[in-house]
């Protein structure tokens, strides 16, 4: 019988490590085991937890260059010689002993996934530790070495698929993934993100539509500072989903950054984790009414590593087992403790951060109209006039 979810993870993972001080600390992704684990999530029905091998570089060349991997192989044996020309040993990209086999790791986790997804032995699939958007092919970049989203949608496309939706809400743009397919109309990418004006890494603008032969093929919805719950999301209804409705994908493929909480200290958008469930939710209902289900999600950035990684990711995985867990649901005090012991600073109390009272986030649908005094009312419609008609969508009312 298929596995309602797979799900990547072993405590190994954590060697995906810059060193101390660096945003992307590896203490995260611990922590988001141990609440899944906490919580009953690892030991639901139809939970398969499994831990991939690191693959042969046949696998990585589907995306990567040779030299590339053969640079990073370089600099996880001697961390000081690494190659900065490829951005490694950079100050976001710091060389690590044993870099390549983390790395390559998390990206046959995310290939894995792709596969069992496709081949039927799993509805859905969830690799937390991936989603790492911004590798290219022939250099690392914004704290990522190998793309193991591009890698798990190069299988899809070498083993039948005919078209591949990917949906990024990551504050930061997909740039990789983009760039990976960017002129392959099969693999349509959709980043909502804060505008490349205010952040890293610059790009991803709503003229940014894709190549000569994939016109429409890449969507950028670029966001202003300071957007909240509300507006994010009616940012997501009004873009990505009718857009993927038209697309119909075989396969339906989610990056969840959870760097668009407020409290994220390396960018400026103000999200809830209540937002990013519900965000999570609306793209798995999407699966099931565009591909039967079929849906593999990623996590990515993140760096408020207590109070927002590890509640995110596990809402996220509890969503793809199909048992949500509620936001009013306390965090149990195990976790807590750990916290304490590990790191000596109190951790969330309930599972999401809005007053239950106040009752769940409201988003105003694009047909109740368009206000052009909105500047992310205006970004949605830059996006929606760059891309919509090419889908065969109307600008103003689908």
């Amino acid at each position: 019988m298929p596995s309602q979810v797979r799900v990547v993870w072993d405590p190994g993972f954590t060697a995906y490590n810059f060193g101390p001080g660096h945003p992307m600390s590896p203490v995260r992704l611990d922590l988001t085991a141990r609440l899944c684990d906490a919580l009953g999530v690892f030991d639901l029905d139809g939970v398969d937890v499994f831990s991939p091998e690191v693959p042969a570089d046949a696998v990585l060349e589907t995306v990567h260059d040779p030299g590339y991997i053969a640079a990073v192989r370089a600099a996880s044996l001697d961390p000081g010689g690494a190659d900065a020309s490829r951005g490694l040993g950079t100050e976001d990209d710091p060389a690590f002993a044993g870099m390549h086999e983390a790395s390559a790791r998390i990206a046959e986790g995310t290939r894995a996934l792709c596969e069992d997804v496709w081949e039927g032995r799993a509805e859905h699939g969830v690799n937390f530790c991936g989603g790492m958007h911004h590798a290219m092919p022939g250099n690392a970049a914004g704290f990522c070495i190998y793309n193991d989203i591009a890698v798990g949608i190069q299988w899809l496309l070498d083993h039948g698929a005919e078209r591949v939706a990917y949906i990024d809400v990551d504050v930061h743009h997909g740039d990789g993934v983009e760039r990976a397919f960017w002129n392959d109309p099969r693999v349509l990418t959709v980043s909502l993100h804060e505008s490349g004006r205010a952040l890293f890494p610059g790009t991803g603008f709503p003229g940014d539509i894709g190549g000569p032969d994939a016109e429409g093929a890449a969507v950028n919805i670029a966001l202003p500072p300071g957007t909240g719950d509300s507006a994010w999301l009616r940012a997501l209804h009004s873009t990505a989903l009718p857009l993927v409705r038209a697309y119909k994908p075989d396969v339906l493929v989610t990056q969840h950054g959870c760097d668009t909480h407020a409290q994220d200290p390396l960018a400026h958008l103000s999200l809830s984790v209540d937002a990013q469930r519900a965000a999570a939710d609306a793209l798995h209902r999407l699966s099931h009414e565009v591909c039967e289900g079929r849906w593999v999600a990623v996590g990515g950035g993140g760096y408020e590593i207590v109070d927002v990684v590890p509640r995110s990711w596990t809402h996220l995985t509890a969503i793809a087992a199909h048992h949500p867990v509620p936001l009013t649901e306390s965090v149990p005090q195990d976790w807590l403790d750990h916290v304490r012991t590990l790191l000596g600073r109190e951790g969330p109390r309930r599972m999401g951060d809005l007053d239950p009272a106040e009752g769940p986030i409201w988003h105003q649908p694009w047909d109740m109209g368009y206000n052009p005094h909105s500047e992310v009312d205006r970004a949605v419609m830059a996006t929606r006039q760059a891309v919509f008609a090419l889908h065969g969508l109307d600008v103003w009312f689908d």
